[in-house]
């Protein structure tokens, strides 16, 4: 199913929510639909890497706000939300690294516009990305460090509490990757 990312995010959402209602399998449901909607955007606009990444934001949003209404497991929605974008990425290893980084950080930016449980979100997130970078043949050590500071950066600039929400989140092992954001954050907004 391709997704019109022309259209407003009512009936992006609500594509979203018929593909995951409709699909025995809501993770396949959502990469299915979100790598074909990321493979027709990178065909009609030529956009790849934080380009490709901008450009996605409201789906990002919409696809995150489907799982949520569909009550579904947000964890593994947004495994499969990030699983879906990722599949569609093709560009040198280092910016892919800063792809992953950005994709992070839109979708804690969507995680908080949608009110969703952030921690959650970061974990669903490393878990996509470290599944994506082996299917992609990248380093996971270096995908999963890059997506977490990205979602760390981002999390900060909402306020420090969700900073320190995402970082404690994403701070762990993750499919036998070990994930310690290093980065100090100090541009960031009281809670």
């Amino acid at each position: 199913m391709y997704i019109n990312t022309e259209e407003t995010g009512g009936s992006i959402n609500e594509d979203i929510v018929s593909s995951i209602k409709r699909a025995g399998d809501m993770i396949t449901a959502i990469i299915d639909s979100v790598s074909v909607t990321v493979n027709k955007l990178v065909k009609e606009t030529g956009k790849t890497g934080e380009a490709l990444v901008e450009s996605l934001q409201h789906i990002i949003t919409a696809t995150i706000r489907g799982v949520i209404e569909t009550g579904t497991n947000l964890e593994d929605g947004v495994k499969a939300l990030s699983m879906g974008i990722l599949k569609e990425f093709r560009s040198e290893e280092q910016e892919t690294f800063s792809s992953i980084s950005a994709l992070s950080g839109a979708v804690m930016k969507s995680a908080s516009d949608t009110g969703a449980d952030v921690a959650i979100v970061a974990r669903g997130l490393i878990s996509g990305v470290i599944h994506s970078s082996k299917e992609l043949g990248i380093d996971p050590d270096k995908a999963a460090l890059a997506a977490a500071s990205g979602a760390v950066k981002e999390a900060y600039k909402i306020n420090r509490n969700t900073g320190s929400k995402v970082k404690k989140a994403v701070t762990g092992d993750f499919d036998g990757i070990k994930v310690r954001p290093k980065e100090s954050f100090s541009d960031t907004k009281e809670a």
